[in-house]
């Protein structure tokens, strides 16, 4: 049987709308994610879908950049392609991580379609027939539209919270902070926690604190109902510091990410819980492996967001259904969003959790007409500057005086 060839690679970058802006400690997404979709084409007439974020016309460029090494390729042969664009022996000189992770994800999907199987199938077959996602909260900026949607007081942050559990059913709740002081984060954080019951919380405060702050923050949350505290302050050592002082488990996303620091990591623990995201580490089977190495050393994982369409979504499904040591929900911006490019639209939440797709490769197909009109209006608002809030023109992340925001102020 002849196997597929590449024959082409094309990449287009939509923009899709948020229900309100989502901010962080390092800045905000304005009000929409921006993110390229790759194709990538063979000979026997099937298209593989990827999808990587941001990036815009600098993302295409690159994207194009490949085609010299990928058209011919065989898309089985995916240790081939991670040497080809990532040679992890001249590290030094790419850093093609997402772009390969986009390829990867094509590739599975061309290999799926080809075999008439989903991708967990060629991942060891799926241990779960869907996956449970926690809420993730953030500090919103009103909808430029329609004014709506702020979050920057405790009742509006409980107020959607209950909502958004309401609408999608989640038992698990992330809140997305390192906007605002410390001490005004702690209330409304404890004001969350009482709101949500018997559900899991989680803080996140994007490395945002010192070490010191992160260790008297991280101590008078003790007491709550914490699946883990996340990237409260930054680097291996940092985080060790924490870890050896409070008495709730570290997760991370930033810290760990590769390879390299996950051996670090085993040798010297700075996070229990590993954050997979099959963006950031290169592709699905990259997180897989790392999620061998976690249950190796008893090491907690759990499946990260990036800020992902259905595409990336689905790559994030069949990574959480073949994971063995997945004991915690996932993260997922998905909830945020207005619309997306895949067929059918947005995948629906059910109790807190999403199914995984069972169709071939990664079992979602792109909406072309959609695909078109979020590619229009990417076009016509262009990029945008990811390290900036939108209320606070003059502001940069943790520069001294500007740190935190004014919760007094409305946007």
């Amino acid at each position: 049987m002849k196997r597929p060839k590449i024959t082409d690679i094309k990449a287009t970058t939509v923009t899709v709308p948020l229900a309100a802006p989502l901010r962080t400690a390092n800045g905000a997404h304005w009000g929409r994610f921006v993110r390229t979709v790759v194709e990538v084409e063979t000979d026997l007439g099937i298209t593989g879908l990827g999808e990587m974020g941001g990036g815009g016309e600098s993302a295409e460029a690159a994207i194009s950049g490949l085609q010299t090494y990928l058209v011919g390729h065989d898309p089985f042969e995916l240790e081939a392609l991670r040497f080809k664009i990532c040679n992890p022996t001249a590290s030094l000189y790419n850093n093609r991580t997402q772009i390969h992770a986009a390829i990867e994800f094509a590739c599975l999907d061309i290999v799926g379609q080809f075999l008439d199987v989903p991708v967990y199938d060629l991942l060891g077959g799926k241990l779960r027939d869907e996956v449970e996602f926690a809420s993730y909260l953030f500090f919103r900026l009103p909808n430029e539209t329609t004014g709506m949607g702020e979050v920057r007081t405790a009742e509006q942050l409980v107020a959607n919270a209950l909502e958004t559990k309401r609408k999608h059913g989640f038992r698990v709740h992330k809140l997305k902070s390192g906007v605002f002081s410390p001490d005004y984060e702690l209330s409304l954080f404890r004001e969350l926690a009482s709101a949500v019951g018997n559900d899991a919380v989680r803080f996140d405060p994007n490395a945002a604190y010192s070490v010191q702050e992160a260790i008297r923050f991280g101590k008078a949350i003790e007491d709550l109902n914490n699946d883990y505290y996340e990237d409260p302050t930054w680097g291996l050592n940092g985080m060790r510091q924490v870890r050896d002082a409070v008495d709730i488990p570290l997760a991370t996303n930033t810290v760990v990410v590769n390879f390299e620091q996950l051996a670090s990591n085993v040798q010297n623990p700075a996070c229990d819980v590993i954050l997979l995201d099959t963006t950031f580490w290169g592709g699905i089977r990259p997180c897989l492996k790392a999620a061998g190495v976690c249950e190796t050393f008893q090491t907690g994982v759990a499946v990260h967001s990036s800020g992902e369409l259905g595409i990336q979504l689905s790559t994030m499904l069949h990574l959480g259904a073949t994971v063995p040591n997945l004991a915690l929900a996932a993260d997922a911006h998905y909830h945020h969003l207005t619309d997306d490019i895949i067929e059918g639209g947005l995948l629906p939440y059910e109790n807190g959790r999403i199914k995984v797709p069972s169709g071939s490769g990664l079992g979602v197909k792109l909406d072309r007409d959609k695909l078109e009109q979020y590619r229009e209006l990417y076009l016509e608002l262009g990029s945008y500057p990811y390290d900036r809030d939108p209320s606070r023109p003059d502001w940069f992340p943790l520069v001294p005086n500007t740190r935190w925001a004014d919760p007094t102020v409305a946007a």
